[in-house]
């Protein structure tokens, strides 16, 4: 089934896309980028990378990390991290909206193929 995926260019060095967002939604739902990381079968320093990669590119923290200590660190987003997942996932609905006709005409010459 043909589907889009979309990558959004914010400058010339910085884009967030798929994995990214992905990446954000899983901190938020386990509170640990180590957990986030395991759950996407990423390394940790991978998730790290793209973390700190994310807090450069907005100017203000998107994930916010508490070290570890007797119970453990933690991470959570912020508000600007909560909106950027947010803004991405309606942009991604309004371009799949957008975009229907076309993947199903696509589709369409798939299977008459």
């Amino acid at each position: 089934m043909p589907s889009i995926s979309l990558r959004i260019d914010l400058e010339a060095d910085g884009r967030i896309g798929p994995g990214k967002v992905e990446l954000l939604e899983q901190i938020a739902a386990f509170g640990s980028i180590s957990a986030a990381a395991r759950q996407m079968g990423m390394s940790y320093k991978r998730a790290w990378l793209l973390v700190e990669e994310m807090n450069r590119l907005f100017r203000k923290p998107v994930v916010d990390t508490k070290k570890g200590g007797e119970r453990g660190g933690g991470a959570v987003l912020t508000p600007v991290g909560l909106a950027i997942v947010a803004r991405y996932r309606a942009v991604e609905r309004a371009a799949a909206a957008a975009a229907a006709p076309h993947i199903d005409a696509l589709r369409r010459e798939i299977e008459a193929s």
